[in-house]
């Protein structure tokens, strides 16, 4: 039985649910895609940020590329309080439960993004009750309040 299943999400467009309760550290879905230079990414017009971006830096040289159809695991949204965690070995890419997650829950992680002063472009939609309104690593948050630029969006 699979894990998880897609559901219209609450969060943005289309999520994963837990098909089953799920426990802390099991390894859910690969995030799969096409390994490219560090560089072509940065190059490429596909990863400009006006649209969904589905990359992930594996090393200094390489990234992934999950924009996809396979890659499931595209379909997983951005929350300040998530249930799972991305990890990396090698050139892989997988997704793991950071607590029990219940039957029906929405799966989700920290995209990770970093606080820069485009931060305002990101918003979050999580609900959570520690919810940042923007999607920004959580060891960065604290720079979203200290911001100017948050202070003149408000």
């Amino acid at each position: 039985m699979r894990l998880f299943k897609i559901k219209k999400s609450k969060i943005d467009k289309n999520g994963l649910y837990a098909n089953c309760d799920i426990k802390k550290g099991t390894k859910i879905i690969q995030y799969k895609g096409k390994i490219i230079s560090v560089k072509k990414s940065a190059e490429d017009p596909k990863f400009d940020n006006g649209k969904a971006i589905y990359l992930f830096n594996i090393n200094k040289r390489f990234d992934l590329d999950g924009d996809f159809k396979f890659n499931t695991a595209r379909l997983i949204n951005h929350s300040c309080n998530p249930n799972c965690e991305v990890l990396g070995k090698g050139l892989k890419i997988w997704v793991y439960a950071i607590k029990n997650i219940k039957k029906g829950d929405e799966l989700s992680y920290d995209y990770g993004f970093s606080f820069d002063e485009e931060f305002r472009n990101y918003p979050c939609r999580c609900g959570a009750k520690n919810c940042a309104k923007f999607i920004i690593r959580e060891g960065s948050r604290w720079r979203i309040k200290k911001s100017k630029l948050y202070k003149s969006h408000k």
